[in-house]
């Protein structure tokens, strides 16, 4: 195990050193001197969409000029995947790296860019549980109650995700693969429609990022069974870990920033240098802890050591399950 961390750390650190060759002379301290392209793979409303807009509104005050959220949905955030690879690497597009970037890796076959080779980390900024929950009409309370409903009702259940391949869909095919039961895959293309459907009861289950149910949970419109992480969420009192039932489950979102490769080290230096310091924001930090998630700040490398082991850790549940997506 020691051998594999250190394996993962130094490709981490090999892959930054390597994507992000460019001249000193294109980070200049006018960057960055116009409007920032900032390419999300969601629609508006989900997790995130969420952390993009906080993050982005503290970069866009601090160094003067705007990072615009842009959202391109499609093909499980292929599509906002490749236009940022096949974008300039002069720091004027950059990326919000979710989970579906380790996930696809491995569940799409023919994919025209390799996240890993093709794009820089630049930063991390938050690890969040994915939440277990249900719609009230489901009659499950706990996370063995809904055990015995699903498998009661094979085939009859809808698990609804934010699109193939994301860590909301592959949460619950690891759910499945562990417990045996048969749910429905419902992807959408977003978590915002997903909850919609949620909401009015279209589907039942969902394994969705903490930061766009929250609200719901609260208010008392979905309900929690569990958070996907093997400690319990402090912004769940209360709900416990699918792993209590489940012993072995683990499943989190995380997200950050990248780059197309070939961007210059200082451009992606000085991004990182005002991530971190956004993380380090007391102002900053209570809107994440409203997310119910753990900062992950730290140097490119550390980010892209992340990411590494994540690719890895959800090619071997692609796998198992037997998971595929064109």
């Amino acid at each position: 195990m020691r051998i594999l961390s250190s394996l993962i750390a130094a490709l981490a650190l090999a892959w930054v050193a390597a994507t992000s060759v460019g001249t000193a002379d294109a980070a200049d301290d006018d960057y960055p001197n116009h409007p920032v392209r900032w390419l999300v793979g969601y629609p508006p409303g989900g997790s995130t969409d969420i952390c993009a807009r906080l993050i982005g509104q503290y970069l866009s005050e601090h160094l003067h000029q705007q990072f615009a959220v842009e959202n391109k949905p499609g093909a499980g955030n292929n599509l906002a995947t490749e236009s940022t690879a096949h974008a300039p690497p002069d720091g004027y597009t950059v990326f919000l790296v979710n989970p579906a970037n380790a996930i696809n890796a491995s569940l799409y076959k023919n994919l025209p860019f390799d996240f890993i080779r093709d794009m820089t980390p630049v930063a991390g900024f938050i690890r969040v549980p994915n939440v277990m929950e249900v719609n009230p009409n489901v009659p499950a309370r706990t996370v063995r109650e809904f055990i015995d409903y699903a498998k009661a009702n094979p085939g009859k259940v809808n698990l609804a995700s934010s699109g193939i391949g994301t860590s909301v869909h592959l949460s619950g095919a690891l759910f499945m693969m562990m417990t045996g039961v048969e749910l429905v895959h419902v992807p959408y293309r977003g978590a915002a429609p997903a909850l919609t459907d949620m909401l009015a009861n279209q589907v039942q289950v969902m394994f969705d990022n903490l930061p766009s149910s929250i609200g719901h949970i609260q208010g008392g419109r979905l309900r929690a069974l569990a958070v996907t992480t093997s400690t319990p969420s402090k912004a769940l009192p209360g709900v416990p870990t699918v792993a209590e039932t489940v012993p072995g489950y683990e499943a989190s979102a995380w997200f950050g920033m990248a780059v197309p490769k070939g961007t210059p080290r200082p451009i992606i230096d000085k991004l990182n240098r005002e991530i971190n310091q956004a993380l380090a924001d007391p102002a900053m930090q209570a809107k994440l802890a409203d997310l119910g998630g753990v900062l992950i700040p730290g140097t490119p490398e550390d980010f892209g050591k992340v990411i590494a082991e994540e690719t890895a850790k959800w090619a071997k549940v692609v796998q198992t399950t037997g998971a595929t997506a064109e």
